[in-house]
């Protein structure tokens, strides 16, 4: 099996550890691994701005790169939401965005595909999940609160194969923790607000960290909780899911 690895923009510059993560873990399973070195953003800011179809040249690179492998991996559920969901409304009536249609978050391609039944991970820590609105919501990584289906969670299933981890949520658990992309720097106030908010409700199960399948979300929390000097710390979860390696 072909993967393509794709790191996203902000976790290449700020988060490359979990970069290596991804990369350690899919070659644990045997996964025959290629990390493109001429890869760029998503488009995903852009979007987010309003100017969806200002991204469609990235589009177009990104079908180009990796329109060869069997799926395209990464962590990060909102850009493989934006990818799988947005891409071939970018490019409607130009043409198939086939790459997009293979591309999965490192959780659902380990949960969905590999079906791992072990992980090389230890860790002795209570870890409260933190469900990211895209991940959530556009690639079903867990049940929404909203709907009345039966519950179900990706990210639980895969970390209760970690040696020695204890797993809690926090009540309203896939509620927003306000960084939104754009959202936090077009309403500041409220994005800090819940930001706020969710990290009382993380630390209030008692957990040491808090982990999930964004960096994104993580970092904006982290930032807060630094200000705040909350003692909780966050982790991605393929982080915990590699550890070891």
């Amino acid at each position: 099996m072909k993967i393509g690895l794709f790191i996203p923009c902000y976790v290449d510059a700020v988060y490359p550890e979990v970069g290596v993560a991804t990369y350690k873990l899919l070659k644990h399973y045997g996964l025959d691994v290629t990390y493109p070195l001429n890869q760029t953003c998503c488009g995903q800011p852009m979007a987010n701005a309003g100017f969806q179809r200002m991204s469609a040249p990235l589009v177009d690179k990104y079908e180009s790169m990796f329109k060869g492998f069997d799926y395209v991996v990464m962590p990060s559920a909102s850009c493989a939401a934006f990818v799988r969901v947005n891409y071939p409304d970018i490019m409607k009536g130009k043409h198939e965005c086939e790459a997009s249609k293979h591309t999965m978050d490192v959780v659902e391609f380990l949960h969905d595909v590999l079906k791992v039944k072990e992980v090389p991970g230890k860790f002795p820590h209570k870890v409260s999940v933190h469900n990211s609105c895209h991940g959530v919501r556009e690639l079903g990584l867990s049940t929404p609160s909203e709907t009345q289906n039966p519950k179900f969670n990706k990210i639980k299933d895969l970390l209760q194969l970690v040696d020695g981890i204890e797993i809690v949520e926090p009540e309203r658990s896939d509620e927003c923790c306000g960084f939104g992309g754009m959202f936090a720097v077009e309403e500041t106030a409220v994005s800090v607000q819940m930001g706020i908010d969710k990290i009382k409700r993380h630390q209030a199960t008692g957990a040491s960290y808090i982990t999930g399948p964004d960096s994104s979300c993580l970092m904006h929390m982290q930032g807060i909780a630094k200000r705040q000097k909350a003692p909780i710390e966050f982790i991605h979860v393929v982080q915990i899911l590699a550890a070891g390696l």
